[in-house]
């Protein structure tokens, strides 16, 4: 089963306001790699959708999308959010995808596959996909490079790196070190002769220093720290956000940064024949 994170309405609209969807290059190598294999395009599932951002990103490439998630939280904010005629949203868990075998094209989760029982869920994957349909995995490093006008950029990072160094420390043991090697493991462990690997793909996003410090606080580590301990997770992110400013040279926490983002993901299609 998988560790049951992020289910408060509370965090369900921090994702949607703060957290990114993977970027257009990356879901268009995703849709070049469907095309490449000749890969259907009727049914495309998000497992693990949270608030949908990722999820409609799918809706003009394929007849039908529909985004799962274990939190009904999460899905009622997807529903809110939901404009898509073609999108549908329901609960379940990742392990038990309410869907016959061979019969979705795509399957993707976007953020969310380290917090499954890994193995049960690629099983689940192969039973659901058609003959040559494909799986998509994608997730970032925690770890963001900082930049700003006229500053020290690599001091900013290391303010960053430290930030989420301090809050490793409450990570879920399912998780592991680094989530990172989840995907890669996964990608090993898939046996379709056609896959990919992508590593450290960097995408640069402009935002408020606000906002760049909201993002950090929606991460898995930094939620467990609340729960453990609310008063050091206040203090935590008040002390990285004025470290921040004061190396930058500003006073308001509204200042837009440049904000360096590592991708990586795993592209597999399963054989026609199995």
């Amino acid at each position: 089963m998988a560790h049951r994170q992020f289910e408060g309405k509370e965090q369900a609209s921090s994702y949607w306001k703060y957290r990114f969807p993977p970027p257009d290059h990356i879901i268009q190598h995703l849709l070049d790699f469907q095309k490449k294999q000749k890969a259907g395009s009727d049914l495309a599932v998000d497992v693990g959708c949270g608030p949908g951002r990722g999820t409609v990103l799918l809706a003009k490439h394929f007849a039908s999308v529909v985004g799962l998630d274990v939190s009904p939280a999460q899905i009622e904010v997807a529903l809110q959010h939901s404009k898509e005629p073609n999108i549908t949203y329901r609960q379940c868990v990742a392990e038990q995808l309410p869907f016959s075998g061979s019969s979705l094209d795509l399957v993707t989760s976007m953020s969310a596959f380290h917090w499954f029982n890994r193995p049960r869920f690629l099983q689940e994957v192969h039973r659901v996909l058609k003959p040559g349909g494909c799986l998509f995995l994608v997730c970032f490093n925690n770890n963001m490079e900082l930049n700003f006008p006229n500053c020290c950029s690599d001091t900013l990072s290391q303010i960053s790196k430290e930030f989420s160094e301090e809050i490793k420390s409450y990570r879920c043991l399912h998780v592991g070190i680094c989530p990172r090697n989840s995907y890669k493991e996964a990608y090993d462990s898939i046996l379709y002769p056609e896959k990919e690997w992508h590593d450290c793909v960097l995408v640069k996003r402009t935002m408020t220093l606000s906002n760049f410090i909201q993002l950090m606080k929606t991460l898995g580590d930094y939620q467990a720290l609340v729960r453990d301990d609310p008063q050091k997770a206040t203090r935590l992110s008040q002390d990285v956000s004025q470290r921040l400013m004061s190396e930058m040279g500003v006073t308001s926490i509204q200042t837009e940064v440049e904000a360096v983002m590592k991708y990586f993901y795993v592209l597999a299609r399963k054989p026609q024949e199995v």
